[in-house]
């Protein structure tokens, strides 16, 4: 475990501001200050903001900087001045542009998530620059083939090479069945950290056969055709297509929150499920607890990017809703080679198997609930993934 250290960790929560998006990224910063670490939380996308209610990219940060503020003062009060969000790459929010580059000029490490902001100008240059890959599979084809349609690709991929460490999701990257393209880079593999006290309260809540079992979902996120080699890869859509017979073959109610381009919703509540807009159900960080803590459990595909190329990626929401108690029925990624698929995370590869599963979990709710929980801490608690992720990004080979 390394001494104190000053941190800074990006994320796209401002990009993005919606419950899950906050979830993902900002549970980096609490976690490594729940450490005893000096974190920041930095974001510079270059972008417009997305506003979730009014449904439309805007020039204006007002939504964007009260909902990172409304984050830490409300789940980490400790960490309310601790946090910059520039804003076009021009106007500075949370903290002074000058207060943020004294400390950038003076970090340890810089834990790039999803490679989501460009370096700062005057990062300290002992600082080792960490880009964190949370979309593997489609992130090394975009390495690879520098598909057209995705925006500014030269620069993005230029920039993670800037990196001094890489790390993935991908926790199968090095398995014989994994056929994610590496290129040059020695990825560090890692995985999604919880901060457990954050969502534990949760798993005291009663949850009733009656209460649906839920997952939260964008069906489509590619701009483009993500093709390597000859074959095309999708998003999450086309591996939901497997399960959307689900709800007749089992006794328990299936409900999904879905966002994303072209989501059938006619054809999947024809079908038997309950259907809600996913960004506005889940919008702030307290909605998409609330939503998790209603469920049942979780059942839920992955992209099929991430399955077909075999990556071992598993779901920060999924870790999620381990840490409320609520146990998984989860599409395999080749995940259950790292983090053992059995009770209270349950593999499937079919639609049968999927129904299987969830029977199973429902033969004994309370022991399986009780096992989601304990895999959470196992698996995901933020202090051992962390300090893992310092180890690793600190050692030179």
């Amino acid at each position: 475990m390394q001494s104190k250290l000053r941190i800074i960790v990006t994320g796209l929560v401002g990009l993005y501001p919606v419950g899950g998006v906050a979830w993902d990224y900002l549970q980096y910063v609490v976690g490594f200050a729940r450490m005893g670490h000096d974190v920041i939380y930095h974001e510079d996308s270059w972008s417009w903001p997305y506003h979730p209610i009014e449904k439309t990219y805007t020039s204006d940060p007002g939504y964007t900087v009260k909902y990172i503020g409304d984050f830490f003062k409300t789940y980490a009060p400790d960490l309310e001045d601790r946090w910059h969000y520039l804003h076009l790459h021009k106007e500075s929010y949370g903290m002074s542009r000058e207060l943020f580059d004294e400390a950038a000029a003076n970090a340890d490490l810089f834990v790039n998530v999803s490679g989501a902001c460009m370096i700062p100008e005057n990062l300290s240059p002992g600082c080792v620059k960490v880009f964190l890959d949370t979309d593997p599979g489609y992130n090394q084809i975009m390495l690879s083939e520098k598909l057209a349609w995705s925006e500014n690709v030269e620069r993005w991929c230029a920039g993670v090479a800037a990196h001094d460490r890489h790390f993935t999701y991908a926790e199968n990257i090095y398995g014989e069945d994994c056929i994610v393209p590496r290129m040059d880079f020695k990825w560090k593999t890692t995985r999604m950290p919880v901060v457990m006290d954050l969502w534990e309260p949760l798993s005291g809540s009663f949850s009733s056969k009656a209460q649906p079992w839920t997952t939260i979902m964008t069906w489509n996120a590619f701009k483009g055709r993500l093709l390597y080699r000859g074959v095309e890869y999708g998003s999450k859509g086309a591996e939901f297509e497997k399960v959307m017979r689900l709800p007749g073959k089992v006794d328990a109610t299936l409900k999904v929150a879905v966002g994303g381009v072209d989501a059938p919703l006619e054809r999947l509540a024809a079908s038997g499920w309950q259907v809600v807009d996913g960004p506005r159900a889940t919008v702030t960080p307290a909605d998409y607890q609330e939503f998790i803590r209603g469920s049942r459990g979780e059942l839920s595909t992955a992209k099929h990017v991430y399955v077909a190329m075999r990556t071992g990626w598993f779901s920060c929401r999924s870790a999620c809703y381990l840490a409320a108690g609520r146990p998984t029925v989860v599409q395999d990624t080749g995940f259950s080679r790292v983090i053992p698929a059995r009770d209270g995370i349950l593999a499937f590869n079919t639609v049968d198997e999927a129904a299987a599963a969830i029977r199973k979990v429902e033969e004994d709710y309370a022991g399986q609930s009780k096992a989601a929980l304990e895999a959470a801490r196992e698996y995901f608690d933020s202090g051992k993934v962390l300090e893992r992720l310092i180890d690793d990004a600190f050692r030179q080979s």
